[in-house]
Parts: structure tokens; C-alpha cells; sequence
């Protein structure tokens, strides 16, 4: 679960944690009142999404008074912002964070991830910060410093030190730093975060550290112990995986142009698998479940049909508890109410696949019937070759 920014400055406030003066706005005039609550000359309005790069694409405005965050939020909240990391349909602005104008002297980067190879979580710093950091590893690896450490014990104050020394601190930022490492690693750990990036970590122009910018993940296994967190969700864009969790249905996004529609995690997996294994890419995982109810199914297609990016869509059901007819019912309840616009690829094996491909033949859906698993992949494939667009 990814928290927007102005979300992820409220839970660090918690830790006595050096963020930056900021309001949450979701209109013009809450933006203009937010303005001189702040009571700052000069403040930052950014867009409130949850994708970076923002200020490339137009979503970080510097304003300097009442009517120029009128005009701002006006122009932003509503539109879509496409950036590097969204979608080319971009994503909506329902919100946008007031912020303190800070005169910054030198920027940073840290974070706190798990690391899966060493099974421990991590800080990462780097000395130079307000870029992406994937960039600066590729140019300059000697640039990113790790440091593991122990999550029951903590991130350790000499570790903390280690890190501070490495971004190029001295003097008393070197214990203002320890102090907030140490901070940031117990809200890590504190609240099942499976990220935590401030970028950039700022030495503001009178010597004091400053966070701009904050990311955070909640880890979505754990979710259910922070329901502080999950209540407080912001009336923003809502993740196709947000809506399929909703639902009780397993749904991760990917980054391939092929909808798949799977019963059962193994299956879901192998199916991908294939696809890539014959030159294709999965748009998603899609796992309905090995007893999931017509109305489920209908819903998991409604959620599939969301994504614009896809070519072909493969179903691929094995009847075992759910019988293959119940599926092809949802299927044709599904797309009752929406034209399907991509070649649609089912392979149904088991209980009742007889009388579900029946059905779809007499549905007057175009569909591709296919046998094996082997079959399925080539056949999507094909598809997707015929069909360039949603």
C-alpha cells in the first residue's frame, strides 16, 4: 500500500522527525486558506500522487501568495499528470500539498528498504539527493552507501554515524542526522514499511536538516495491523490493486500488454511463466481463487477491463472446486455491459469445460478456444500481433 506524501510527513511526524511545514488541500480555496496558515513568503504546492517525478512533469509550483495557490491548485487538482512513472494516461490530482519554501544548501538521499539477498532491512544513503537514485548507481556506485541492520536490535548509533559520515556531514548535523536515522529506522520497523525514501533530505541555508520529500510502502500483508493508517486514505486515485484487495481478489500490476485471468496462485505463476517463456509480457497477476463465486469473476474481468494498456486477454481456468461453467458465465456477464475491444484466449480444463465452451460459443463472444497450456501462450501471442491497440 503507497501512501501519498503529504500521508507518509503525518506518520513520521510521530517519531520527532525533521519534516517540513505542510498542508493537505483538495480545492482551490482550502489551498489559498492553507497558504496563509502557514504563514511563509514563499511555499511549494505539489500534486498529490502516487508516482514520482511530479516536477518534470509540471506538478511541483512554486507560489508566493493567496491567488497564486488559487491559480495553482486550480490548474492541477482534476487533471491528470503523466510522468515517468504513471501510466500515458497519467494519473488524477485530487489532492496537493501546501508546503514551507525551504532555501536549501545541500540535498541527500536516504532510505530504509528490505534487503531479500542479505533477509535484513537496510539504509541506503546517498550524498547526492534530488535526483533519481537509480541514475546516480548506474554513474557513480561508489556514490551509494548500505548499511544492514538488525531488526530487532535497531539501526545502531555507530551505524547511524557510519551513514552520516558517508553523506558528507560534520560537526552537529552529524548528531542531528544520528538522531534522525535512528528515528526513521523505528518508524520503518514500527509500521511493517517495506519502503521508506526521503528524497531529498535537506541542510537548509541556517545549517538544519530538513525532510522534502517522503515515499512510503506499507507492506500490504500487514496492513490489517495498522488500521490508523489504512483509514486515513486519501480520496485520490484508487490502484487497480486496491480495488482487487477490496474485492478479496490477488491483483499485481505488471508491465506487459497481456491480461491474464488465472484460479489459483501456481497456475497464475506457471501462466505467466509460458508467456514470457514464448516472447510475451503479462499485464498483470490475476488470481481469482480456487473457489471463487460467479459474482467474484464478474468483478475480476471488470477490474482486468481497466487497464487500457492491453492487446489480448488469456483465461486460463482449471475446474476443480470452481466449475467451468460458472466461469464462463461470469465471463459473459462480464462483458455484458462492455464491448470487448482485445482477442480473448481461454483454455478451460476440468469440471463441466464442456458446457462452458458451449456457452461462450453461443454467447457470440469472439473467443479462442485452445487446449494446452503450450497452445494458450502461442495463441495470445498471435493475438497480440493482430491487435496494436485497446
Amino acid at each position: 500500500m503507497k501512501l501519498h506524501e503529504y500521508q507518509a510527513k503525518e506518520l513520521l511526524r510521530n517519531y520527532d522527525t525533521h519534516v517540513s511545514r505542510g498542508i493537505v488541500a483538495f480545492s482551490p480555496e482550502e489551498a489559498v486558506k492553507a497558504f496563509r496558515e502557514l504563514g511563509c513568503p514563499r511555499a511549494v504546492l505539489k500534486a498529490q500522487i502516487l508516482a514520482g517525478g511530479r516536477g518534470k512533469a509540471g506538478g511541483i509550483k512554486e507560489i508566493n501568495s493567496p491567488e497564486e495557490a488559487r491559480t495553482s491548485a486550480k490548474r492541477l487538482l482534476g487533471s491528470r499528470l503523466v510522468t515517468a512513472q504513471t501510466t500515458p494516461e497519467g494519473e488524477e490530482v485530487r489532492a496537493v500539498l501546501i508546503q514551507e519554501a525551504i532555501d536549501i544548501q545541500k540535498e541527500m538521499y536516504i532510505s530504509f528498504w528490505v534487503d531479500r539477498g542479505g533477509a535484513t532491512p537496510l539504509l541506503m544513503g546517498c550524498p547526492e539527493g534530488g535526483v533519481e537514485i537509480e541514475v546516480v548507481a548506474r554513474r557513480s556506485p561508489e556514490q551509494i552507501f548500505r548499511e544492514p541492520f538488525d531488526i530487532l536490535f535497531g539501526l545502531h548509533q555507530f551505524q547511524a554515524r557510519r551513514m552520516a559520515s558517508a553523506l558528507g556531514l560534520d560537526g552537529p548535523l552529524v548528531r542531528e542526522a544520528v538522531s534522525l536515522f535512528r528515528n526513521l529506522s523505528r518508524a520503518f520497523i514500527e509500521n511493517d514499511l517495506s519502503l521508506l525514501e526521503i528524497n531529498p533530505l535537506a541542510v537548509s541555508r541556517d545549517g538544519a536538516l530538513s525532510i522534502i520529500d517522503a515515499k512510503v510502502d506499507l507492506d500490504d500483508n500487514a496492513t490489517f495491523r495498522h488500521p490508523e493508517i489504512t483509514a486515513g486514505k486519501c480520496p485520490s486515485e484508487e490502484t487497480l490493486e486496491a480495488k482487487a484487495s477490496a474485492l478479496g481478489l490477488s491483483y499485481i500490476g505488471l508491465d506487459g500488454d497481456i491480461g491474464c485471468l488465472v484460479n489459483g496462485a501456481g497456475l497464475a505463476m506457471a501462466t505467466m511463466d509460458i508467456i514470457r517463456h514464448h516472447g510475451g509480457r503479462p499485464a498483470n497477476f490475476l488470481d481469482v481463487g480456487g473457489d471463487a463465486s460467479a459474482e467474484k469473476v464478474t468483478q475480476a474481468f471488470k477490474i482486468l477491463f481497466e487497464d487500457t494498456r492491453l492487446r489480448a486477454v488469456l483465461v486460463n481456468i482449471f475446474g476443480g472446486i470452481v466449475k467451468c461453467d460458472m466461469i464462463a458465465e461470469a465471463i459473459i456477464s462480464a462483458l455484458k455491459d462492455t464491448k470487448l475491444k482485445v482477442p480473448l484466449v481461454v483454455r478451460l480444463e476440468g469440471t463441466n469445460a464442456h458446457i462452458a465452451r458451449k456457452m461462450l460459443a453461443k454467447s457470440g463472444l469472439k473467443v479462442v478456444f485452445t487446449e494446452g497450456m503450450e497452445e494458450a501462450a502461442k495463441r495470445v501471442l498471435e493475438a497480440t500481433k493482430q491487435n496494436t491497440h485497446f
